[in-house]
């Protein structure tokens, strides 16, 4: 199930490091199940790799590179989606976020479905290409390709770097 996928890390941590910068509010996901995995559901048969991301397990931690803060909140799932049985909506909402930089992996999995969300729950999102990574070039290409056609605007991670900068500049006009 797993990839290497350091370039992606390193240009998230460019990314994050601006982020904390501007104090704009950071959330992390990842997914883990329970050791009896009853919580795991269909999604266990069809991907049977996931049953290793065991909650307290090194799987489920926090790539230790992205070097997590403490007031960075952290939301444990079940499913693909960041939305999908978690209180990501209510998070976004009381931190007053309006647009979403998302980053991580699986493009074709997790990325895609939390892209759909988004769009769904009427969050503009920007997905940085180089903040993005799959087991397998070709699904994480076609699925970029899909969700910058229907669901968020896949960009380059300095296009993301500028968003965050007029952030900054948004946020010191309005004091």
């Amino acid at each position: 199930m797993g990839s290497d996928l350091t370039r992606e890390v390193e240009a998230t941590r460019r990314l994050l490091a601006s982020a904390r910068e501007r104090a704009v509010p950071i959330i992390f996901t990842t997914i883990g199940f329970e050791p009896n995995l009853k919580d795991g559901s269909l999604w266990l048969e069809k991907a049977p790799g996931l049953a290793e991301l065991i909650v307290g397990g090194r799987w489920v931690e926090i790539d230790p590179r992205l070097e997590r803060r403490g007031e960075e909140t952290v939301i444990l799932k079940k499913g693909a989606s960041a939305f999908f049985g978690t209180n990501l909506p209510s998070i976004l909402v009381s931190q007053g976020v309006d647009t979403v930089i998302m980053c991580g992996a699986t493009t074709s999995g997790c990325i895609r479905a939390t892209a759909v969300d988004l769009l769904q729950y009427g969050y503009p999102t920007l997905v940085p290409r180089e903040c993005v990574g799959d087991r397998a070039q070709g699904p994480h290409e076609a699925n970029l390709i899909d969700i910058q056609a229907k669901y968020a605007d896949v960009v380059p991670i300095e296009d993301a770097l500028s968003y965050l900068e007029s952030v900054k500049e948004r946020a010191s006009a309005s004091t």
